[in-house]
């Protein structure tokens, strides 16, 4: 059998061989984490490599996603499906082997991973949807929901203020099955941490109530694997294994040096370090006995084998909890819970009750969140202010696995990637909620989330300069124009209840990426509309003119839709022929055929006029060069909501104004 340090030298050569040949990377973290990483994955990882989607597997997330090298060293050796071409197509062009880890390309990875002290924080999340779904499900000697979240983190992660956020809740809450391994080299592009860096991270961490193992020899796989095993045996605090390491560990000369952070080590540091460890075998070739040392298919497949049988005789003591756990590891929503919204959309047409949308919002989650334990809420500190609190929402608190609404805290950024995290897990739907102008604190983990196309809901209120005195820091500008900037990120802002119970009925039917549902603060009344069908395509019409073909066409969302149809009721009584577009989701409206598109907007309709108590800049696309924007070009002001939106031109003789030079433009008669 090979030693701990053979087989952690497979790691450090591949890491090494690698970067070389892509001629990039990062080789200094990988070789100076390969024996913290060999004996977790040796002595304590429950996984099945045939298998990397296994509901009840230990997570494993790498938060200095630059050391990917690491991670894909070892899914290769442990037997995932991720073979020697492809360790040497690191780096390249549709590679399972990117230059950061990326979910859902390479298996066995469960987040990506790069910017720093993300994956710490998501790892909270998981940790927490574990904590969260054992107290669900699990029964006496039935624990069909046991495992432990695991990340590595390095000094950068460390350093980021997110790490604060992340690690103060999750010793709050007393994440116990969360254990932590830092990579403490000392070491980061720029230098020696010491000189900009002297926390004393220990003490930090047990301030918020972790457990702190300290003097880990991370060199040493026999004192990692104990204080691994120390971390799994306290089961009321999360764990943090200090683990003193060396940066390229073995290579003569730049072991210990920023010099190995960021580039590839050269030929002849290579042979050096080859030397040095006494490897002696060519680039990319490892020997039959350490690739079987580190083979994981077996013992991984007896792993979820008992499990299997496990939860053979749970379902056949408990079918019905078996039965919605298979449903919602399977991502898989109840029957008839959207009929709820439809009746909701229907009754509030009806009624025409004005109210704000985050009031609507709210009442919509007092109605589906019964019919969904999927839904897990939350807010940043804002619950009542942003209505994300249903009626009867027991808050998480302590170790008893209980409740489906956090309370985060002043925590944007965490909160964002504590929602990721249980995204990921499975078994859960995240929402949670601040202002959308506190959306900047978490665009990170926003982005994020659209790059791994999670399942999440965000619920963004005061959406505009209607928020009024709080004044200019807190009325939003360019935020809708960064979120819709998002691939893959869906952006609504209904104008009314209606729009709001569809506009949360899309986000939790999509699978392919997250939501932002944006509110206001002040009342709205409800559209007059005669159907509500093409709401979901993202753009309707709202009101055509009566007297013949379109010739201008206002495209409004949110409040502003009250605004475009009083200036169409003005133009109309000039005899202007004038079609109202509700646009509550451009990007929905995006993905539609082409033939839908030119019906609502024809492109023969050039004299179009863009309403929006936001960024200009982003409606040019629509109105095109001979069209006019009414929206905001400079940050608020302090005064009464009302008092501010006059103020900024959102009237109807501003936007009658607005027709006009388009009109001029487009070369029609007034």
């Amino acid at each position: 059998m090979p030693s701990r340090k053979e087989l952690a030298d497979a790691v450090r050569v591949l890491a090494m061989d690698a970067v070389e040949k892509a001629r990039s990377g990062h080789p200094g973290a990988p070789m100076g984490m390969a024996d913290m990483a060999e004996a977790l994955w040796n002595d304590h990882l429950k996984h099945n490599p045939a298998n990397p989607s296994w509901p009840d597997r230990d997570r494993v997330v790498l938060s200095n996603g630059h050391a990917s090298m690491l991670l894909y060293a070892v899914l290769h050796l442990s037997g995932y499906d991720l073979s020697i071409g492809d360790i040497k197509n690191f780096r390249r062009l549709h590679s399972k082997t990117p230059g950061h880890p990326e979910y859902g390309l390479t298996p066995g990875v469960e987040m990506s991973t790069g910017p720093l002290g993300q994956g710490f924080a998501s790892a909270v999340g998981m940790a927490l949807a574990e904590r969260l779904l054992a107290g669900e499900f699990n029964r006496p000697d039935m624990e069909i929901v046991n495992h432990y979240t695991y990340v590595f983190l390095g000094d950068g992660c460390m350093m980021e203020g997110l790490s604060h956020e992340a690690a103060s809740l999750a010793g709050t809450l007393g994440l116990g099955k969360l254990i932590a391994l830092w990579d403490d080299n000392g070491v980061s592009i720029d230098g020696e941490v010491k000189n900009w860096w002297a926390d004393d991270t220990a003490e930090r961490f047990r301030a918020y109530g972790w457990q702190v193992i300290e003097g880990v020899d991370g060199h040493d796989g026999e004192a990692v694997k104990r204080a691994v095993g120390k971390g799994k045996r306290e089961k009321n605090k999360p764990s943090l294994v200090c683990c003193r390491t060396r940066i390229a560990f073995g290579v003569p000369g730049k072991e210990g040096s920023a010099q190995s952070h960021g580039a590839p080590l050269g030929e002849e540091a290579s042979g050096a370090a080859r030397k040095l460890l006494g490897w002696s075998f060519p680039p990319f070739e490892i020997p039959a006995a350490i690739r079987n040392g580190w083979d994981a298919r077996k013992r991984g497949k007896a792993a979820e084998k008992r499990w299997e049988t496990l939860f053979a005789g749970y379902a056949q003591a408990y079918p019905e909890e078996a039965k919605e756990f298979n449903r919602r590891i399977d991502r898989r929503l109840p029957d008839g819970w959207a009929g709820v919204l439809d009746d909701y959309a229907r009754d509030e047409q009806e009624k025409g009750a004005s109210k704000a949308t985050r009031v609507a919002s709210n009442e919509v989650l007092d109605r589906i969140a019964p019919l969904l334990p999927e839904l897990l809420g939350g807010a940043a500190d804002l619950s009542a202010s942003v209505g994300t609190r249903w009626k009867g929402a027991e808050a998480v608190t302590g170790a008893d696995g209980k409740g489906r609404y956090i309370f985060y805290g002043v925590r944007e950024f965490g909160m964002g990637c504590i929602m990721n995290g249980l995204a990921l897990h499975g078994g859960f739907i995240p929402y949670a909620g601040t202002f959308l102008v506190f959306a900047d604190y978490a665009k990170s983990a926003l982005r994020l989330a659209a790059q791994m196309k999670l399942r999440l809901v965000w619920a963004l209120s005061h959406d505009s300069v209607m928020v009024g005195e709080d004044g200019p820091s807190h009325q939003p500008v360019e935020q809708l124009a960064m979120l819709r900037a998002v691939p893959g990120m869906d952006v609504w802002r209904p104008c009314d209840s209606v729009e709001c119970a569809v506009a949360w009925k899309a986000a939790l039917k999509r699978v392919d990426g997250p939501s932002c549902l944006v509110f206001s603060r002040q009342n709205l009344p409800v559209a007059p509309r005669g159907r509500t069908d093409d709401i979901a395509r993202g753009a309707y019409i709202l009101k055509e003119s009566k007297g013949g073909a379109a010739e201008i066409i206002l495209i409004a969302t949110g409040s502003e839709i009250v605004l475009a149809l009083a200036a169409a009721e003005a133009l109309e009584k000039k005899d202007r022929r004038v079609r109202v577009v509700s646009m509550p989701s451009v990007e929905v409206f995006d993905r539609q055929d082409r033939e839908y598109r030119e019906k609502v907007l024809p492109h023969g309709v050039r004299c179009r006029v863009a309403l929006e108590a936001a960024s200009a800049d982003f409606w040019r696309r629509f109105v095109g060069l001979d069209g006019s924007v009414v929206g905001m070009v400079s940050f608020g002001e302090s005064a009464p909501g009302p008092a501010v939106y006059d103020y900024f031109g959102f009237t109807v003789e501003k936007v009658l104004a607005a027709v006009k030079e388009a009109s001029r433009q487009c070369g029609m008669s007034e």
